[in-house]
């Protein structure tokens, strides 16, 4: 009785780990437009940056907004409490999951470009940039006025 007991202990805890190593499934909470935690696991999401929670874009209008923190609400909104599966492609220098995160067969890295609250990540893939050229073309969110871009916003550049 016991063993059997044991055995099923072991099934089940095995039933809630991930499919692979390099798969992660799970609700997702998220961090900023490009990042996420599932699991216990931090993803920085593959060949994408986003703007920064803190950062502020510019409309045509001339008016700022926190592009930053509406591209990490809009994602939050996407993904709600449903379950997120994320192939991981590597690990970066902070140890997070760097990963292509898709729910509802949609690849929300991809989904989060071509709605303009994040850019292609070109010096580490070229996979999103169509996306991108589409967002700019239609003006979507980002895309709508000014904005530094986040690698530049990090490195202490703002809107002039």
């Amino acid at each position: 009785m016991p063993m059997l007991q044991i055995v099923a202990v072991l099934a089940l805890m095995l039933s809630a780990a991930p499919v692979t190593a390099n798969e992660l499934v799970g609700v997702a909470s998220v961090i900023d437009a490009d990042s996420l935690e599932t699991r216990g696991v931090r993803i920085r999401l593959h060949g994408i940056d986003a703007p920064e929670s803190r950062q502020l874009c510019r409309r045509n209008s001339g008016d700022e907004w926190r592009c930053g923190q509406q591209a990490a609400f809009a994602l939050a909104d996407r993904i709600g409490r449903r379950t997120v599966n994320c192939a991981v492609r590597d690990v970066d220098r902070y140890d997070r999951a760097i990963a292509v995160c898709e729910q509802d067969n949609q690849d929300l890295n991809r989904w989060l470009v071509s709605e303009g609250w994040a850019v292609a990540y070109r010096r580490y893939s070229r996979d999103y940039i169509g996306a991108e050229d589409q967002a700019r073309r239609a003006g979507r969110n980002i895309w709508v006025g000014q904005f530094v871009m986040p690698w530049d916003w990090r490195r202490g550049q703002r809107l002039s």
